[in-house]
């Protein structure tokens, strides 16, 4: 469905441009009713801050920004009317939505109403435009810089340099637990396989079909470096997404993780941080694993679309508040810091140096296949069981494997 060199267009074609500017951009909408679902971390508020700035005495706008976005947005947008008039996504989350036929192309609004967006923004799916981009995204080492002095170590360009690291670091009594990420069972577990599987150069298919191709020696080394990863992480890793990680970090837990480049700023604010944290947050691009040259991330972009069952003039709204929303007003020091932001007048940050170093290291974007995501689903509910000691490597594949092949069917991608 999706190409790859869209995802990686939009990352690599990240500029800078004009000076910053405050304030939102105007908005003149006669009428209508917005409703934005998407995920919670600071540069989507400021989207969502943005498009709500847009609501007047005709105009009804509202944000449901939460976590667990992805768990409701189809079920929001799949009503008549949709609920939600807008979900915000990236390369995985749109493809479940594109599958069930919720979204609306946005090409006449794109036409209408997007004269200032860059073509790079526009996420054109079998010639139809159906996202506009605002962000791009990758995961990549956050260190502190201190505690890696204080223990000699580089900061570690391969994962198998972090463990040597991580054990150098409770050995010296400088941290128990010096490994952090976002490991949480579900969505983000299933992200970390993703992005080892892929430093391992596995494919998760055979060439050319939805025949899952996991069960191999790239996911069962996989599986055995996430395991050792988690063996210097707090013991409730598995209840860990990005919240409660970077919480972690801030309480000064922990000296080396694979984080969101979209976290940085927040990671490096002194408010809510232990003395001397913030200050030696310390950021480097992805990290390889195995020996290989493919860095273990992914490529990333984050953006708008709007929902198929509404009526026009509630799509209009949508489109034109989201749009006003990531006007380059927006920009200050304050949000520049949030995000690689796709958008006219911003100048890079210290916090965009792991995001720009992940798509110089040729990062590959996030498997866009219309099945991705039910494969991503059987990752997230089944890898606990190796890492809680309950199943070996074997096992665990072939569960998720099986978890997949029973969802592929039911959605019609296998016989």
């Amino acid at each position: 469905m999706f190409l790859k060199k869209v995802a990686a267009s939009v990352a690599l074609s990240i500029v800078a441009s004009a000076a910053m500017a405050d304030g939102h951009a105007k908005c003149d909408i006669a009428e209508g009713r917005v409703n934005i679902v998407g995920n919670e971390f600071p540069a989507i508020q400021t989207v969502g801050a943005g498009a709500v700035a847009c609501a007047n005495d005709n105009v009804e706008v509202k944000t449901n920004l939460t976590a667990e976005h992805q768990t409701i947005n189809l079920a929001g947008m799949s009503t008549t009317p949709a609920e939600y008039t807008s979900a915000i996504v990236a390369n995985s989350s749109i493809v479940a939505l594109m599958n069930e036929d919720v979204l609306r192309p946005l090409d006449d609004m794109v036409a209408k109403y997007g004269q200032n967006l860059k073509k790079n923004q526009l996420i054109t799916v079998d010639g139809k435009v159906m996202a506009v981009a605002f962000m791009a995204n990758a995961q990549h080492l956050v260190y502190r810089a201190d505690v890696l002095e204080k223990a000699g170590i580089e900061p570690p360009k391969t994962y198998e340099d972090m463990l040597v690291g991580a054990a150098k670091i409770r050995e010296m009594g400088l941290m128990e637990n010096p490994l952090g990420g976002a490991y949480k069972a579900g969505w983000n577990l299933a992200q970390e396989f993703t992005n080892m599987y892929i430093g391992h150069d596995g494919a998760f298919f055979k060439a050319g079909t939805a025949e899952v191709s996991i069960n191999n020696a790239q996911g069962v080394a996989t599986l055995e470096m996430l395991k050792s990863l988690s063996e210097f992480m707090n013991p409730d890793y598995l209840t860990h997404d990005s919240n409660a990680t970077s919480a972690e970090w801030k309480a000064g837990n922990v000296a080396m993780m694979n984080m969101w480049g979209s976290r940085v700023g927040p990671l490096k604010d002194e408010e809510g941080a232990a003395e001397g944290v913030a200050a030696n947050t310390a950021i480097a691009g992805p990290m390889t694993v195995g020996g290989g040259t493919t860095p273990a991330t992914t490529l990333w972009w984050d953006g708008f679309t709007v929902a198929k069952n509404i009526s026009d003039a509630d799509a209009s709204a949508t489109f034109q508040a989201l749009t006003a929303a990531i006007d380059p007003s927006i920009l200050n020091e304050e949000t520049s810091a949030q995000a690689v932001w796709l958008i006219d007048g911003y100048e890079p940050t210290d916090a965009a140096v792991g995001v720009f170093a992940a798509a110089e290291a040729s990062s590959v974007p996030y498997p866009m296949l219309p099945y991705q995501g039910l494969l991503h689903t059987a990752l997230g509910a089944e890898l606990p069981d190796f890492l809680t000691g309950k199943e070996d490597a074997a096992k665990t594949l072939a569960d998720v494997e099986a978890a997949y092949n029973a969802a592929a069917k039911e959605q019609g991608f296998l016989k």
